[in-house]
């Protein structure tokens, strides 16, 4: 199996909304295609891949550094004993002379060709990826679903509580029983009155609905509305705090005793790792939710989910960020807690197969080689154009 070519294209996904801290109003994402020798139903095998949300297309660096290496790498030295494409080899001959440390945004560029790699690869063997790895790494046990929560609730402009609570409606209307909204960009007793109107949208449970700060608070703003929404027993408080800043997450902890949620801004094995030791977080009940695709690919989530398992943290507590089909196959295959969900925005990249419908927060995987973007059609107009 070679690469024969690989191409990239900047697609906008911009969107009229805005976190605590960001608006989306201008980003992008990159999506490339890894082209292959391996030819299936009459076709060469093409891989396709993307960058998540919150991320800017890295472009640049794919062009400059991380393509051209993949490209140059001699056969022998990126293929496993059988001659197919070896993630894991692809990996190191997209990091050669790169420093340790620094995870910016080069762990984007290398988790755009990871992602498209193991497309490949799982469609070169002509099975879906998450049958690949159950059987690769989890001793042939895959989930029959995986468990999926709506994302949503941004501030939109002129968007009133009522139009908040349609969201949430039209989310549950989908088959979704979880929901996430978010907070932190207005005052606090603001956004109180917000959590309790979704909240009389999914029925008054707290476990039902989730709430993402996108690290905006400081420490005594993180402490003063962990102490205001305690009484609703949520499903988790995510991101309180800037991500990096794991002293301050085990003071909220120490304090916080409902879940928390953290980990979507961490790019690689050793920043999960320096959150496990110094954050605080308690596997009992916390949630780690670091992206594949933003983070060096699933080579370097696999070592972070060995890490996890070495300081006792079970998969199940991992639910990853990006809303993508890419997480969704990882945590069905490697045994992970769910996935997250993007039903109303970041198309064509959010959202799952056409034809695999949520019920009650599931989703079941289609039986499609490799990722499966060609059973979401809307994502894959945006791939074929790349078939050449």
């Amino acid at each position: 199996m070679r690469i024969t070519a690989i191409t990239d294209i900047v697609v906008p996904i911009a969107s009229a909304i805005a976190n605590a801290y960001i608006d989306f109003s201008t980003m992008t994402a990159s999506v490339v295609a890894i082209h292959t020798d391996v030819v299936r139903d009459g076709r060469p095998v093409v891989g396709f891949g993307f960058n998540s949300n919150g991320r800017y297309a890295p472009q640049g660096l794919l062009r400059e550094r991380f393509i051209p290496r993949l490209k140059d790498a001699k056969a022998e030295d990126v293929v496993d004993d059988r001659g197919i494409l070896d993630p894991f080899k692809c990996w190191a001959a997209m990091m050669k002379n790169e420093k340790p440390g620094g995870h910016g945004e080069r762990s984007v560029a290398v988790g755009v060709l990871d992602m498209a790699l193991w497309d490949a690869v799982a469609k070169a063997e002509g099975v879906p990826l998450w049958r690949l790895l159950a059987n690769r790494y989890n001793n042939g046990q895959a989930d029959k679903t995986a468990w999926v929560y709506a994302a949503g609730g941004y501030y939109y402009p002129q968007k009133d509580i009522e139009g908040l609570q349609d969201e949430m409606k039209y989310y549950l209307d989908l088959g979704y029983s979880t929901v996430k909204m978010k907070i932190g960009g207005v005052p606090l007793k603001d956004d109180l009155k917000r959590i309790e109107a979704a909240l009389k949208v999914v029925g008054g449970k707290g476990e039902n609905l989730c709430v993402d700060v996108n690290g905006r608070y400081d420490l005594d703003e993180a402490l003063a509305c962990g102490d205001a929404i305690a009484p609703y027993g949520l499903k988790w408080y995510e991101e309180p705090l800037d991500p990096l800043d794991y002293l301050l997450h085990a003071a909220l902890a120490t304090r916080y005793r409902g879940p928390l949620a953290t980990g979507e801004n961490l790019f690689s094995m050793q920043d999960a790792r320096n959150l496990i030791r110094h954050g605080g977080l308690r596997a009992d009940r916390d949630w780690l939710q670091f992206d594949p695709a933003l983070s060096y690919g699933l080579v370097e989530y696999m070592r972070t989910l060995d890490m996890l398992r070495m300081h006792g943290w079970s998969p199940r507590r991992c639910v990853p960020h990006g809303g993508h089909q890419f997480a969704l196959n990882i945590a069905v295959g490697l045994g992970l807690g769910g996935n997250e969900s993007y039903p109303q925005v970041f198309a064509p990249f959010g959202g799952f197969a056409d034809a695999c419908k949520v019920v009650d927060s599931r989703v079941p995987m289609p039986d499609v080689p490799g990722i499966g973007f060609e059973a979401k059609n809307a994502l894959y107009a945006v791939m074929k154009g790349m078939l050449g």
